[in-house]
């Protein structure tokens, strides 16, 4: 199969895209726990790089645990892959219809007991920042911009109005699950986004609990509803 590195726009290094192909090259192929990969004069052959570039890419994803090395041995896939933005190996798994309805069900699970909290919890700086950053998200969606990261720190910012410590380590889970829900929903959730993101601030701004826990749901129903109409129709 010729997995050749493709080109891309000069922000990665040639590494850091031989990295990215690697890990795809294991997604195609249907590798798994502990499964060997090619040997280094296959794989620089497969991807059109030299060994340098190769053994730079490979110590890449054995830092970010997703290849190890066995000298003497081979390249192996990691028994727990996972990098720092997918804690917990979502990029591997192979069932994505299962995947994205599980994470929906574990947002239900979580985050409107989470915006109850920030609603009893929050500070007037909190507030100040949770009202700034949903304004952030307004304003790149009207820009018709990519509000992915913006969206993220949003729901970064109910965990820590929360006070509960655990949160800033659910965070990875949480983020991961809302850049699937934005790539699938593309820019048709958008506009529903800002209405929502508004009532869970206004609840949470006048202390109530029930009406943030509320309006959370209903955000992420919204959600929900949406996503499982697209993967009845997408080849997942």
């Amino acid at each position: 199969m010729d997995i050749k590195v493709e080109e891309t726009e000069n922000v990665k290094s040639l590494s850091e895209v031989t990295a990215d192909t690697i890990v795809q090259h294991i997604i195609n192929e249907g590798l798994g726990k502990g499964d060997k990969l090619p040997n280094e004069k296959i794989l620089c052959e497969l991807l059109g790089v030299g060994r340098s570039t190769l053994r730079e890419a490979v110590r890449m994803l054995a830092s970010r645990n997703i290849l190890i090395v066995k000298h003497g041995s081979g390249i192996y896939v990691s028994d727990k892959p996972g990098v720092s933005q997918d804690p917990l190996g979502f990029t591997f798994v192979k069932d994505k219809k299962r995947l994205i309805h599980d994470l929906v069900e574990f947002r239900m699970m979580l985050e409107p007991r989470v915006a109850a909290l920030a609603a009893q919890n929050r500070t007037k700086e909190q507030l100040a920042k949770l009202e700034a950053q949903a304004a952030v998200v307004d304003e790149l969606i009207s820009q018709g911009k990519s509000h992915a990261q913006a969206d993220s720190v949003f729901h970064s910012l109910l965990g820590e109005m929360s006070g509960n410590s655990v949160l800033p380590n659910l965070e990875p889970i949480i983020f991961k699950a809302i850049d699937l829900f934005i790539d699938l929903s593309q820019s048709k959730l958008s506009h529903d986004t800002i209405g929502e993101h508004r009532a869970i601030v206004e609840a949470i701004k006048a202390g109530k609990s029930v009406d943030a826990s509320d309006a959370m749901i209903a955000h992420l129903l919204n959600n929900k509803n949406y996503i499982m109409k697209v993967l009845e129709h997408e080849n997942f």
